[in-house]
């Protein structure tokens, strides 16, 4: 956009996608408590011996499907009130039918929600990573938050 003049617009999307993605976030909470409360014994088992990441993947295997539908619905609100989707949309796709556009990244609201559930789950493996790292400096107040909202 901004290489045809539309910077001003350009903006205005980015400011608007990056509030969709943190208004959606929240989303999230619910569904990583819910996945704690059905965790086997199988799956902590392979948190507890997997890698830097192992509870992060356990969270993207179990909440990402349903994380990806009510991101969307956030993303799709947020971009509709700006009303440049639909011109991106039809934009990209006229790019992916001359290669300069992937498919997957043609339409707006689903790139935004990828994108967003892929800066989630990368908070997540980076606080883990420091969990690892300093179990007991580093997890007591998380600790506390994840069981406080277990209790609840």
């Amino acid at each position: 956009m901004r290489r045809f003049g539309m910077a001003k617009y350009a903006d205005e999307l980015i400011v608007t996608l990056n509030r969709a993605a943190e208004a959606a976030v929240p989303e999230a909470q619910q569904l990583f408590v819910d996945s704690v409360r059905q965790m086997s014994v199988q799956d902590a088992k392979g948190i507890l011996t997997g890698g830097d990441t192992a509870g992060t993947e356990f969270f993207r295997r179990t909440t990402s499907a349903q994380l990806q539908q009510r991101f969307l619905a956030v993303v799709r609100e947020s971009t509709a009130r700006v009303g440049l989707a639909q011109k991106y949309n039809e934009y990209a796709g006229r790019g992916v039918r001359v290669g300069l556009v992937k498919a997957e990244d043609a339409n707006l609201d689903d790139y935004v929600t990828r994108k967003a559930l892929d800066g989630l789950y990368f908070m997540v493996a980076e606080e883990e990573r420091k969990i690892r790292r300093d179990p007991v400096g580093t997890a007591s107040n998380l600790l506390k938050k994840v069981f406080g909202a277990l209790l609840k």
